[in-house]
């Protein structure tokens, strides 16, 4: 792993432990065992290395995306909810979840970049559910996209509320998102 390829994951981990506001350079400075100047060397500032933070995880998606392209419907969705269960399972929180409670405070560059990834997940979930729907595999009578929020919303909330809860309470949303996809 590079150096700048370390501070965007360290950055990365603040963010979605933290929060944006909350970290700073000499934060990163700290983990990765450089000085602030050098963090500046690869972004010059902040909004640099938020920007790569959400293109980091934008080419993730597209890059998911582009692997499951000749799969299934079901098996886009069993992708798209394996990210949401590898980030319960490193005790993360989605991105989007944590960049969207700061979104007011952050630079219009970095909230262009982050409705970017938003916008590409949104679609995606839209595109795997109209095909379902269309092969029969799906069933649901709200609009792709409406039922494409519905479903996104479910999987950044009840990432962050099984943290009160239970995993179970994880397991049992995912299931019932799928199941209720299945319904004949």
């Amino acid at each position: 792993m590079t150096t700048r390829e370390y501070i965007i994951q360290t950055a990365d981990d603040l963010i979605r432990d933290k929060g944006y506001n909350a970290f700073s350079f000499i934060d990163i400075a700290n983990v990765v065992g450089i000085k602030k100047p050098s963090i500046h060397h690869h972004f010059p500032h902040k909004t640099d290395l938020g920007i790569a933070v959400i293109g980091y995880h934008l080419e993730n998606l597209n890059n998911i995306k582009q692997e499951f392209s000749d799969k299934t419907s079901i098996e886009k969705l069993d992708s798209f909810l394996s990210i949401y269960s590898d980030i319960k399972y490193h005790n993360k929180v989605c991105l989007v979840g944590s960049l969207s409670t700061d979104y007011n405070t952050l630079e219009p560059e970095i909230q262009n970049k982050l409705k970017e990834f938003s916008d590409t997940m949104l679609d995606w979930v839209c595109d795997f559910l109209k095909e379902g729907k269309r092969e029969g595999t799906f069933n649901f009578n709200e609009a792709p996209r409406t039922k494409a929020i519905l479903i996104i919303s479910n999987m950044v909330a009840i990432v962050q509320i099984s943290r009160l809860t239970s995993d179970k309470d994880f397991n049992l949303v995912t299931k019932s998102i799928k199941k209720e996809l299945l319904k004949r």
